[in-house]
């Protein structure tokens, strides 16, 4: 079968991966190895102590700007899809105390009135990063430990609670939406190397070694302006093509999120492989993934001052032996 080489091909088209091209990559963007044998935070590495401070400096206003959705019954996992999200749910929260039990004069031992809540979620059911312990290729996870050290009690190697200290540097928004002059990018449209570099040089930003990098397609606010999230849990999607991990790989970025619920386009242009792109980015690569992360206000701030480099702070939960966490991203201008 002929398929277009990347400069042929069309804008907005996937390129075409199978088995062959997806172990073509896989072993020219191994990153096993690069940060020891007992590395468990891939790329987050990239960032050092100096890239924080000088991130620091990016503060103008102090003005701050939550990335997060809410966590609540209204969230992302409740729309219908022709794929099920394998098994994830949006948040059910409980009261375990309430007001009510304190004015009927309920008190508990210590003599005090009060309430008390819990909540019971995915840790990937709305704004969250990906874990290392989240994708597998083949029988290996990242740093090519056996894929059996995540087990029923969670990962005994590259858990989310090693970061705990990380996802904190500078941020940069690729806002691709308003580059194109549209509202939102289509569904199924393959955001390609060219379109990166050609957002970078229309922002006059550059995208480098420890970055936090943020891309808006405008999918989500699609959704939220429709009132429905039908299609957003697992179905089509704008969304990096698979030719971007190298991009990622020569700017030595620390992570990537977007606005989509799994970054990557959708429907893929693959032969018999389901999301090739995570294939490669989280196990092979290392490099950390952040899905759901609300970027419409941010883009209105960035666009209206042209200024779309910030201080980004959003550590994930040290959940041990967690292949996820829930995060609340903040970027500070």
């Amino acid at each position: 079968m002929d398929h277009a080489t990347p400069a042929e091909k069309p804008m907005g088209k996937p390129t075409f991966v199978n088995r062959k091209t997806l172990d073509e990559a896989a072993a020219r963007l191994k990153n096993w190895g690069k940060w020891g044998p007992d590395d468990q935070i891939g790329t987050l590495n990239y960032t050092t102590p100096a890239d924080i401070v000088h991130a620091a400096s990016l503060i103008r206003t102090g003005q701050v700007i939550s990335l997060a959705l809410n966590y609540d019954k209204d969230g992302p996992q409740g729309g219908k899809t022709k794929f099920p999200p394998v098994g994830r749910f949006n948040p059910v929260h409980t009261m375990l105390r309430s007001g009510s039990d304190a004015y009927s004069g309920t008190l508990d031992k210590r003599g005090i009135r009060s309430a008390d809540d819990m909540v019971l979620f995915p840790l990937q059911a709305g704004t969250h990063w990906d874990g290392l312990g989240h994708i597998f290729f083949d029988d290996h996870m990242w740093n090519g430990y056996d894929c059996r050290e995540v087990s029923s009690f969670g990962a005994a190697k590259a858990g989310i609670q090693h970061t705990r200290e990380k996802m904190v540097g500078r941020g940069v928004l690729l806002d691709l939406a308003r580059h194109l002059g549209v509202e939102h990018l289509e569904d199924g449209f393959a955001i390609t190397n060219d379109l990166l570099d050609a957002t970078c040089a229309s922002q006059n930003v550059t995208v480098g070694r420890g970055d936090h990098l943020l891309l808006r397609t405008g999918q989500m606010e699609r959704c939220l302006k429709a009132g429905s999230w039908d299609g957003y849990p697992g179905g089509d999607a704008p969304g990096l093509d698979f030719e971007t991990l190298d991009w990622l790989q020569a700017k030595q970025v620390a992570a990537v999120a977007t606005d989509t619920w799994g970054v990557e386009v959708r429907p893929n242009n693959s032969e018999g492989i389901n999301q090739p792109w995570h294939w490669i980015c989280i196990p092979i690569m290392g490099l950390t993934m952040g899905e759901i992360f609300k970027l419409d206000v941010l883009g209105a701030e960035c666009a209206k001052d042209r200024r779309y480099e910030f201080m980004f702070v959003a550590p994930a939960l040290p959940i041990t032996g967690a292949v996820g966490s829930p995060v609340n991203p903040i970027v500070i201008r």
